[in-house]
């Protein structure tokens, strides 16, 4: 035992959370068809365009799940040019370790840590959005040896700009077999970003929840571009045209499979302002038009949207709005989402 660490009590074994709360069979064999679809995608065989799209973070089932069916409505009507990958983020990273820290951790904002409810609640609403939406969804790896709760249910992992460089994660990456985009880190050194991307497609042994495994590689694995923060602590942006043909050229220097990259329109790309989502993706559509080989790289974009504009204290109580970073509201995003299509 360790002095200085309290032991509260050993979770569930993730094989016991699955068999309380089991995927119907008939939507396993959708859960492998979306899978498909998106490695096609990011492997080159699909052209359709990917919104990694939805809150900052999944602070609460009811609202999430009513804006996954307004989603679900949008995504039929472009479903021929756009492929929408909801986002449903249940682990929050924070940069000094205080504050809210997803669903996982608290799935009550307004009580104190509870991590067993919090496995379950999180399970429950990806799968609920599976099973009343039809989506499987993305989230964030913020913790490797928690994916095995969720793996049968989600369609794209995110690896954070925190996160990047740690070994723990690229390895993780290597055994899933969905997509897994790394994000560049805050410093925007994109060599580090890349080196995660080689890490993750490579195969490995390392030990994952105490066990010793063996992993393949995966080919889907990818940058997000994120923005940055320089040395003065002001934020930067790397989703201009300029910076899409340098991480281009990067790309072709290391010996890495199926060139991709998911632009993020918000954190350091918009300085937090979650307005200019909109002009950022139509700015990255725009460098596409004008440079064939960036649609080939850029495959699609991620932007945080709820169901109201902004984002809020805790204690404020507004449905359908962030209490973590601001997201686009919901007639924006209908908006949005409709107009990208035409444009593709």
């Amino acid at each position: 035992m360790i002095k200085n660490l309290q032991f509260i009590r050993e979770l569930p074994n993730p094989d016991t959370i699955k068999a309380l709360m089991p995927v119907p069979s008939e939507l396993k064999v959708l859960k492998e068809q979306r899978d498909e679809i998106v490695r096609n995608i990011f492997s080159g065989k699909d052209d359709r365009f990917v919104l990694i799209i939805g809150p900052c973070s999944a602070d609460r089932q009811d609202a999430v799940l009513e804006y996954l069916h307004r989603l679900r409505k949008v995504q039929d009507q472009v479903a021929d040019k756009i492929y929408i990958i909801p986002r449903i983020y249940t682990n929050k990273p924070r940069t000094t370790g205080d504050g809210y820290k997803g669903m996982f951790h608290q799935p009550d904002p307004h009580q104190h840590s509870d991590m067993l409810r919090g496995v379950l609640a999180i399970r429950e609403l990806h799968l609920k959005a599976l099973v009343e939406t039809g989506f499987t969804c993305a989230d964030e790896m913020l913790y490797p040896e928690n994916y095995v709760y969720l793996n049968d249910l989600l369609n794209y992992v995110a690896i954070g700009a925190r996160s990047v460089e740690d070994q723990a994660h690229r390895l993780a990456s290597s055994g899933l077999d969905i997509p897994v985009g790394m994000k560049n880190p805050t410093s925007g050194d994109n060599s580090v970003m890349l080196n995660a991307i080689m890490a993750a497609q490579h195969h490995h042994t390392f030990t994952y929840r105490g066990w010793e495994v063996h992993s393949s590689g995966n080919p889907c694995a990818h940058a997000i571009l994120r923005g940055y923060v320089n040395k003065l602590g002001q934020t930067q942006p790397n989703y201009y045209y300029e910076d899409l043909l340098r991480l281009q050229e990067e790309y072709d220097k290391f010996q890495l499979t199926n060139h991709a990259v998911i632009v993020d329109c918000n954190h350091s790309n918009s300085g937090k302002k979650y307005l200019e989502q909109v002009r950022i993706a139509n700015d990255v559509l725009h460098s596409c038009r004008m440079q064939p080989s960036l649609r080939k790289l850029v495959k699609g974009l991620m932007i945080e949207s709820y169901l109201e504009d902004g984002c809020q204290k805790v204690e404020d109580g507004v449905y359908g709005k962030s209490i973590t970073d601001p997201c686009l509201g919901w007639e924006k995003t209908e908006k949005l989402i409709l107009e990208l299509a035409e444009q593709l």
